[in-house]
């Protein structure tokens, strides 16, 4: 058994930025590498950046030797990076807190060796040091080699897939200390080199590798068929190495070494091993697999210019505390690898320590030709691992991954505009699939972060939500007969006509006036008799006010204001209007009082539930222009503050036309603030297919869709997603049963797609519930104790015997 302090024979000599210099000559250039997150890639995306790859490696220098290096370590969830004030923030902190999941790095190393022939001995001693004068005479070379790795770093950056980010001097020294402390946290420890395994600190370690061209089958990609996810319909890929990543639930590092060598003198020496093999293939089958395999890279050299021929070393370095559970990780490492037609090779004792050490960075140029396979550049980097664990942005809102169901940030808000230039949000879904338990769960994590709500629901299915914040919330709810209380025409005073004030009341008038064709010139009428009516009339604001003003006015107002007839029709204006004053079939809904609207000034979440009146095209278009107008007078006087407006149910509403009309001056009206509009549709083809709605998709940039089992076909063509988009949507299942219960959703934010999870405890499940018995025994607890965080405790309790 040998003894390794690392104390004691430190690997490196000096850093200097992300450049190490280690104590066997060699220098590094150490990056980590930002990969797409799992599901998030097409067959055609694992082609593009299998292709990123080779055009950024293949014109590094001869002698460079590319490291990639992914690290998979058993994590717990330590939930610090979500927020946990609230009642049901505490309730998800909790619930996801102590969460095991693995954990993914990935760091790609760029090595100018010592010596650039690359010809190490079968075991070098890996912590020999080179005397220190050795870098001075090396400083040309180091320069050479910086600058073709910053132009290889660039390339594949500017892709725009995977990103390469220089390590710091500490990251480098916390790798290091990492690997060779064999990642045991709390203590320093030494590496003990045994026969069977070896030993760092707590935990034991073994090799799997592949070695030679004769590990390899027949079939080598850049991705496969991802068995759990496609079905008869449609394809999921994957990477083609990807069973041994994330897929591989266990702690293990993936090694994937490559040497760029001289084409031309592989060339040389392929020609002769082949005419040695001619010679000897009729003394065995191995001899021919082996001339086959020889002659096919030859051809491949020969037929293209811009192959590359590399040497290669690929292994997993696997670890557990239990010695007796490496032949079982073993076992599983082999199986996949038999699944991708690939032999491994199990390296023992002496071959294992050779593995394992060389296996770091600054010494992986320490590989003999027996350790390494031959074949193309092109090859090779289709066993490169191109994707990672979901990213969590800096903040957003909660869902969960799909590989663990541990929360990820996701930020559909992007304040800075980087994927997104309208949040404009959508949700699709048949009933039954969630809809409004989705809405609940992204409106409520808004308001939380300080959002401002105003929800026009045509269901009820948010008022148990607004009811665990008594003191910030307003249910406006219509009652056949009675208005909302809000007069559009009210002003305190005369500071209050702005000029932003007399346009939204402009296209109030003109939008009840139902004006088809509304020109320049009619605006600026409508704003004259407007001015007009107020510097003629001090108080008692309203529209049977303004009614009887031009009533009066009706025979003089046109040349008073220098006004033609064909931009002011004064009978129209009488005719249609009389509808809603004095004694006209809808005159509640404007009829004087005094104005609420002061009511929901300093409410951050209100709720305008309009059930009642959901199948009347002509109140519901109406109320619909009365909400916009206190939004505008009140929620957004204020640009700075974040506002979303969100349509529940909006089919209903989409029944008639001039709503339609009504919602895309919503979409119009949001640019000037900030803030955003929100949808929910059972179908997209409950949207109609004309300009108005062409126009409303084309401003939504933030797609949920949950599971649908009639298809997505409809709505790929009227969103333009891609095929992978379709795939993913098609992929979506949901697992209702057991202790984790989950749905899967479609989220698309701007160009970026993948599939989520929607976990949440008991506590949110209940604040979410809109209908059923449970929904009823919660308000029924809601109605004793007036107490909605209360009620809901309690029915968790009684529930789930807690």
């Amino acid at each position: 058994m040998k003894t390794i302090n690392l104390a004691a024979y430190h690997p490196i000599l000096d850093i200097q930025g992300h450049m190490v210099f280690a104590n066997n000559g060699n220098v590094i250039l150490c990056y980590e590498a930002e990969l797409p997150e799992v599901y998030s890639l097409s067959e055609s995306d694992f082609e593009a950046i299998h292709g990123t790859w080779f055009q950024g490696f293949k014109s590094l220098p001869i002698g460079t030797v590319i490291h990639k290096q992914d690290i998979y370590q058993k994590t717990l969830f330590d939930a610090d990076g979500i927020p946990n004030d609230s009642f049901l923030e505490r309730a998800t902190y909790d619930h996801f807190k102590g969460r095991d999941y693995i954990e993914h790095t990935s760091y790609l190393f760029f090595v100018l060796p010592l010596h650039k022939s690359l010809k190490a001995s079968k075991f070098t001693n890996p912590f020999r040091s080179i005397e220190k004068g050795v870098f001075k005479q090396m400083d040309y070379h180091v320069q050479e080699f910086i600058t073709s790795v910053n132009d290889a770093t660039s390339f594949i950056n500017n892709s725009r897939k995977v990103f390469l980010r220089p390590l710091s001097n500490n990251q480098i020294l916390r790798i290091t200390k990492s690997y060779f402390n064999g990642c045991n946290d709390g203590f320093d420890t030494d590496i003990q080199l045994k026969k069977s395994d070896i030993e760092i600190g707590a935990n034991h370690f073994d090799v799997i590798a592949i070695n030679s061209e004769l590990c390899f089958g027949e079939v080598v990609q850049s991705s496969k068929t991802n068995e759990a996810f496609t079905s008869d319909d449609f394809m999921f890929h994957q990477g083609f190495m990807d069973g041994l990543g994330l897929n591989l639930h266990e702690n293990h590092i993936i090694n994937q070494i490559i040497y760029l060598d001289d084409k031309q003198t592989w060339r040389k020496l392929l020609d002769k091993k082949i005419e040695e093999l001619n010679k000897s293939s009729n003394f065995g089958t191995q001899n021919k697999v082996i001339l086959k395999k020889i002659e096919a890279i030859v051809s491949k050299i020969n037929l293209d210019d811009s192959s590359r021929i590399i040497r290669g070393h690929f292994n997993v370095v696997f670890w557990d505390q239990d010695a007796s559970q490496l032949s079982r990780i073993a076992s599983k490492i082999k199986a996949e690898c038999k699944e991708l037609d690939i032999v491994p090779y199990y390296p023992k004792a002496e071959e294992r320590k050779h593995y394992f050490l060389n296996s770091y960075c600054c010494f992986s140029s320490n590989f003999s030709n027996e350790d390494l396979y031959v074949t193309d550049l092109k090859h090779a980097l289709c066993l490169f691992i191109n994707n990672s664990n979901y990213k969590s942005d800096p903040t957003g809102i909660i869902f969960n991954d799909r590989q663990y169901n541990i929360p990820v940030l996701k930020d559909v808000w992007d304040t800075h505009k980087k994927r997104i230039k309208a949040r404009n949000f959508a949700i699709f879904a048949p009933t039954g699939e969630g809809k409004s338990f989705l809405a609940n769960n992204i409106l409520r994590q808004y308001f939380e972060r300080g959002v401002r709500l105003v929800i026009i629901d045509l269901g009820g299915s948010y008022s148990k939500f607004a009811k665990l914040y008594p003191e910030d919330h307003i249910i406006l709810r219509y009652e056949q007969g009675k208005n909302l209380g809000i007069n559009p025409f009210y002003i305190s005073s005369a500071a209050d006509l702005t000029p932003e004030r007399l346009e939204d009341l402009t296209m109030f008038l003109l939008e009840l006036l139902a004006e088809q064709h509304v020109t320049k010139a009619k605006e600026v009428t409508i704003k004259k008799v407007l001015s007009y009516y107020y510097a003629s009339q001090s108080s008692n604001h309203s529209l049977e006010s303004l009614y009887d003003f031009v009533d009066h006015k009706k025979d003089t107002i046109i040349q008073e204001l220098h006004i033609c007839d064909d931009h002011f029709s004064v009978y129209n204006f009488l005719h249609i209007l009389s509808e809603y004053v004095g004694d006209g079939l809808y005159n509640f809904l404007f009829s004087v009082g005094a104005d609420q609207t002061y009511k929901i000034e300093d409410k951050r979440l209100i709720v305008f539930e309009l059930d009642e009146v959901k199948d009347n095209k002509e109140i519901l278009s109406v109320m619909l222009k009365l909400i916009k107008s206190a939004i505008q007078r009140t929620i957004w006087r204020n640009k700075a503050e974040k506002g979303i407006i969100l349509f529940d149910e909006f089919a209903k509403q989409l029944k008639f036309e001039n709503v339609l009309e009504s919602v895309e001056f919503y979409y119009q009206a949001i640019r000037k603030q900030n803030g955003a509009i929100g949808i929910i549709l059972q179908s997209i083809n409950q949207l109609p297919d004309n300009t108005t709605s062409a126009s409303i998709l084309e401003n939504t940039q933030v797609i949920y869709s949950l599971h649908n089992e009639k298809g997505y076909d409809e709505l790929q063509k009227r969103l333009h997603l891609s095929s992978h988009d379709l795939n993913q949507l098609k992929s979506i299942r949901n697992n209702l049963t057991g202790p984790r219960k989950y749905t899967e959703l479609f989220i698309k934010i701007g160009k970026q797609s993948n599939i989520f999870r929607l976990e949440v405890p008991k506590e949110v499940y209940a604040a979410y519930l809109t209908d059923g018995t449970e929904n009823e025994a919660i308000m029924a607890l809601y109605n004793k104790t007036k107490n909605m965080e209360e009620a809901i405790r309690e029915f968790v309790k009684s529930q789930f015997h807690i």
